[in-house]
Formats: structure tokens, C-alpha cells, sequence
């Protein structure tokens, strides 16, 4: 029986990358998930590769009525929620004032805005049974004033901040808040970064796979539940600020 047998978790971005990886290391560990992810194509794929306890729920977080209703329709779907993984994201690298304005409202909104009310959404039910397990997938940009990428940094001070605080406001409810924090990952979000810096990342073995990440995870959500892992930062070896 795995480590998470018998627990209900969901994952948002869970159709690629560091959201898949960790959707299918809970499965792996005997949870069922919940798929959340705007790629309707990408999760019947997966439905069909990984079984009846990936449940794939299509998405789009943007929608602000979709974002709404999201934890009461899983609710009504699976009936509880043990663990919530808030991973998607978006990316707006390089120079501030190359970026498109439109691009940086979007990546703020899924990188803050949307976090923060799902996380608001969940957490009643989880304090009600007095048990839950928040994980949000943060950056190394979070602790570091990366200059070639403000927006994106920014978006992850943020998050670093909510998850700090929020975690002080739910521990007395039994909640544990935490946040994984990688530096650069193998995942569609690098398609931003300059050709030449992923290029000599690529080379010099500067770059973490997302099943790296998803260990970690499972390590966080299995501690005893006296035990928050608040925050982890990891990073590849060779990898210089």
C-alpha cells in the first residue's frame, strides 16, 4: 500500500511538467488526482495512459468563473480534498521593458491571483476535518532578485510571502502550507529563456528533471504531522547565480 493510499489530491497544471510529475508520483504513492489543467487533448492522453485514479478535470484558471467554481465541482465530484498542489504558472522572462503588457497580466494573475483563490477556496473544507495538505510550486526566483526575469521573480516573492503567512493563519486547523521552490526544471516554461543561457544550462548539466521535484513532494507530503516542511529549495548542482 502506497504512502498516500486512501487520499484524494488535486493538482492544477497537471498536463505537463513539474504538475504532471507530481500528479503521477502521487499516484504511484496510491492517491487518486485530480488533473486540473486547460489541455483537454493532453489529459485524455494521460487518462488513457494512467488509469481511473487520474481524474481529468479541463479547465481554463484564467476564466474567472472556471477559477470560481473549481473546488466545489471537484467537491461534488470526489467529495473530499486531502492534498491541493497549486502548480501552474506562466513565464515572462528578459528585460521589464520588453515585455508585453498583456503577457505580464496574465502570468500575475495565474502566478498570484489564481493560487490565492484556490487556496482560499480549500482551505474551509480542509479546516473542517481538520487535516490538509497545501503544496505551491514557487522558484529559486523566489529567494534571489533574478535579473533577467523581474515579472516572473516578482510573481514568486509573492508567492513565497502568501504561503509564509497563510501557513500561520491554518496550522491551528491541522492545515500544513508549504512551498517547493526549483531552480531551473526541464519544463515548457524555459521556452522564454534566451537561446544562449539554456543552451550553456543544457550543456553544463544546470537543469532539474521534474520527477526530481516530484520526489521532494512526496517526501514533504509524508512527514508526521507534527513536521511542515515550510519551504525547499532546490537546485541543480552546477547551477550558478
Amino acid at each position: 500500500m502506497g504512502k498516500l493510499a486512501n487520499k484524494v489530491a488535486v493538482v492544477t497544471g497537471a498536463a505537463s511538467g513539474i504538475g504532471l510529475a507530481s500528479a503521477k508520483a502521487m499516484l504511484e504513492e496510491g492517491a487518486k488526482v485530480v488533473c486540473v489543467d486547460r489541455d483537454e487533448k493532453a489529459l485524455a492522453e494521460l487518462k488513457q495512459q494512467l488509469g481511473d485514479d487520474f481524474i481529468p478535470m479541463v479547465t481554463d484558471l484564467l476564466d474567472p468563473a472556471a477559477c470560481k467554481q473549481l473546488i466545489p465541482k471537484i467537491l461534488a465530484q470526489v467529495g473530499a480534498i486531502d492534498i491541493f498542489h497549486a502548480n501552474a504558472g506562466l513565464y515572462v522572462g528578459g528585460d521589464l521593458v520588453d515585455a508585453d503588457v498583456d503577457d505580464i497580466d496574465r502570468m500575475l494573475n495565474l502566478n498570484i491571483n489564481v493560487v490565492m483563490k484556490n487556496v482560499r477556496q480549500v482551505i474551509p473544507h480542509m479546516a473542517d476535518r481538520k487535516t490538509g495538505d497545501i503544496i505551491v510550486t514557487s522558484s529559486l526566483a523566489a529567494h534571489y532578485p533574478t535579473p533577467w526575469e523581474p515579472v516572473y521573480a516578482s510573481s514568486k516573492w509573492a508567492i513565497d510571502c502568501f504561503v509564509q503567512t497563510t501557513r500561520r493563519q491554518v496550522f491551528k486547523d491541522g492545515l500544513r502550507v508549504g512551498s517547493i521552490s526549483p531552480g531551473p526544471v526541464v519544463t515548457s516554461l524555459l521556452a522564454d529563456w534566451p537561446a544562449e543561457k539554456l543552451a550553456q544550462a543544457q550543456a553544463e548539466g544546470s537543469l532539474i528533471d521534474s520527477q526530481e521535484i516530484a520526489e521532494i513532494i512526496i517526501f514533504m507530503l509524508t512527514r508526521p504531522r507534527g513536521v511542515t516542511i515550510r519551504d525547499v529549495v532546490v537546485l541543480p548542482t552546477n547551477f550558478d547565480l
